[in-house]
């Protein structure tokens, strides 16, 4: 996503630089703030406002505009030509591609201002790609990508991968990608990944003329008692389902028809599974977070937990 500029480059002409304020300014640039930290550069043709705060070691690259309501914290690089209108928050090593565009205003009328700017917040880590449009009132997620000329439409969760118009999370940052194979006589009936107590419980399948039958037992492949079941169906491929832990829930998942993705994460590790058909069950335990998403059209998740809804 990133681009090598000119006025960054090792050969170029040494910026003006503030022994007061200990941040660097080319000569070419207008900093009216004095909220700007320390070692933070600031290259030719860039426009900060009074009331903008800008963190340390931060790169602001030409042509971008910087408006009053702005928080910038450390770390940041911006590309050439963004603009950073009122309602905008950049949490720490945030990366904005050179031509990303800011909305703050979802009804804009010449003249005619809003009591107050909608507030989009761009959380720890997270990458926009170049000339991507993020509407205004949405919170980016710590350590997510959103791809070049993406438009974001909507929140993106932490380390969630997203492109296109509208974007559509693709992936997940981090994630390593296990495949299951399906039951074979003879074969393993579980496994265990590597977050935290996650089971992967191959079903025994029975096919013959009249059909195939799918076998799940209490206490061999369900490894608690259920007490509630529920059906996913019908979910459109572009949403995401789940983003959420449980506490002392169990929950055992089994695609019925169809196909859906599965990510779970205890904190440390982050795995993702494509489940297809009902030969795979997993069981989530507690404190694991899940997320299900890419979802085939024809996709009917079966959810048993081991508890009454609350």
């Amino acid at each position: 996503m990133s681009s090598s500029l000119a006025s960054n480059s090792p050969d170029a002409p040494s910026p003006a630089i503030s022994a007061e304020a200990g941040f660097f300014q080319h000569p070419a640039a207008l900093v009216e703030s004095s909220h700007v930290g320390n070692r933070t550069r600031i290259w030719a043709f860039a426009h900060v406002l009074p009331r903008a705060v800008i963190g340390e070691d931060c790169n602001i690259c030409d042509h971008v505009f910087i408006e009053n309501d702005v928080i910038v914290g450390d770390r940041v690089t911006v590309k050439c030509g963004v603009q950073l209108w009122d309602g905008v928050r950049l949490e720490d090593d945030v990366f904005v591609g050179p031509n990303a565009t800011f909305t703050n205003d979802l009804f804009p009328r010449s003249r005619q201002r809003p009591a107050s700017f909608s507030q989009t917040l761009v959380r720890a880590g997270a990458s926009i790609g170049a000339n991507a449009t993020v509407l205004c009132g949405l919170t980016i997620g710590a350590g997510a990508m959103v791809g070049a000329g993406a438009v974001v439409t909507h929140d993106v969760p932490a380390n969630a991968i997203v492109v296109g118009n509208p974007a559509q999370i693709t992936g997940y940052v981090g994630t390593d990608v296990h495949q299951i194979e399906a039951y074979q006589p003879g074969s393993a009936p579980l496994e265990r990944l590597l977050v935290g107590g996650v089971t992967v419980y191959r079903l025994p399948v029975f096919r013959d003329l009249r059909g195939s039958l799918a076998v799940a037992e209490l206490g061999k492949q369900l490894p608690f008692q259920p007490k509630r079941l529920f059906v996913v169906h019908d979910v459109p491929s572009r949403h995401v389902r789940g983003e959420h832990a449980h506490r002392t829930l169990h929950q055992f998942l089994i695609c019925l028809k169809g196909e859906l993705s599965l990510v779970v994460d205890d904190g440390s590790r982050r795995q993702e599974v494509r489940l297809r058909g009902p030969e795979v069950g997993v069981h989530l335990p507690p404190m694991v977070w899940g997320v299900q998403y890419r979802f085939s059209k024809d996709a009917v998740l079966l959810v048993l937990a081991s508890e009454v809804y609350d």
